[in-house]
């Protein structure tokens, strides 16, 4: 039997070092450990594998499949466990309105919204905690303090985070409704390879996690949860006699699921201008491109995705509040771009 020794199994505070015997010779690193380790899941064995935390002879292998020896010194370390409370960060923040009972922010593509796995750090609510102090609120719950919605992380434009409970109650409230009983408005622009034929459109198809990759939302022609989003074209970029390059377009939500207008786009055969996950069968589009567009297209390392518009009634005075961000530079210098096609 392989032979394993650690400090405190039950607690999974401590490295654990395994020497593979014979019976374990030529079988999977992953399902070693795996074997060895009652209290790890093997798909929690895998992760440490792929982020370097098990060496084997003292050389790191990042290959859960990695066929081990008889013999083989086998070392996981597990890495300090992470505080579940988000701590304030002096991080630079767009504040575009604010007072006692919220604030709205225009996200810079790149801030990941709240904290999560892999993401403890560096976020929009750690920036947040450090900006507001004690007024946050905390009905989101500890890691998402005051937030009632979200953008990706490589979306760029507004959202409004509330600072009492008041405020975030009224303004999940608002959410929930998605604006069919009130004035709440979200507007995207959006980057898309070719153009619609039509001028604009409805798109109503359920989504949900991808049976295939669970880190991707996908279609279903059968169960997932309802999502609507009115798009409308804006402009269409094409040389006379051919087909649109790409268009820039005008994307309202009716819902707000993950990924909602990436996957409804691609749904369409429109995926969104740098979007590796739903549009990476177009990356190659570009390799017909000249100079300058090619490089923009090319270097363009996000969705081409920006929320422009937010407007919503203060849940407190009932005011209502309307809020327009412009186009950041990375978006403006690919949309002139375009323009000049």
């Amino acid at each position: 039997m392989t032979d394993i020794s650690h400090e405190d199994p039950a607690g999974l505070d401590a490295d654990f070092s395994v020497t593979v015997d014979a019976a374990d010779a030529g079988k999977r690193l992953d399902a070693v450990l795996a074997a060895s380790l009652d209290a790890l899941s093997r798909n929690r064995i895998q992760t440490l594998i792929k982020s370097g935390d098990v060496t084997v002879g003292g050389a790191k292998v990042v290959e859960p499949k990695y066929r081990v020896n008889e013999g083989d010194a086998l070392t996981l370390k597990l890495p300090e466990p992470e505080d579940p409370e988000p701590k304030g960060e002096d991080i630079p923040i767009s504040v575009v309105f604010e007072d006692e009972h919220l604030i709205v922010i225009d996200k810079p593509a790149g801030l990941v919204v709240h904290p999560g796995a892999g993401n403890w750090t560096g976020t929009l609510v750690n920036a947040l905690i450090h900006h507001c102090g004690d007024s946050l609120s905390g009905i989101g719950g500890i890691r998402r303090p005051g937030i009632v919605h979200r953008i990706d992380k490589d979306t760029s434009g507004l959202l409004v985070v509330a600072k009492s409970d008041q405020a975030h109650q009224g303004l999940a409230a608002q959410f929930a409704d998605h604006g069919r009983s009130g004035p709440l408005e979200r507007a995207y622009s959006a980057l898309v390879w070719g153009a619609p034929f039509n001028l604009k459109g409805t798109i109503d198809a359920n989504l949900a996690r991808s049976h295939t990759n669970r880190q991707k939302i996908a279609v279903m022609k059968t169960g997932g949860r309802n999502a609507i989003t009115h798009w409308q074209v804006k402009e269409r970029f094409a040389r006379a006699d051919q087909p649109p390059l790409a268009s820039l377009m005008e994307c309202r939500l009716e819902t707000g699921r993950t990924h909602q207008i990436r996957v409804h786009m691609a749904h369409i055969g429109h995926p969104l201008i740098g979007d590796s996950d739903y549009g990476s069968g177009y990356k190659t589009k570009s390799n017909r491109l000249d100079e300058p567009l090619k490089g923009l297209i090319d270097g363009f390392r996000r969705q081409a995705l920006h929320a422009g518009l937010l407007a919503f009634e203060h849940p407190v005075n009932g005011k209502t509040l309307r809020f327009e961000s412009v186009y950041p530079d990375d978006f403006a210098k690919l949309l002139s771009g375009l323009r000049e096609f």
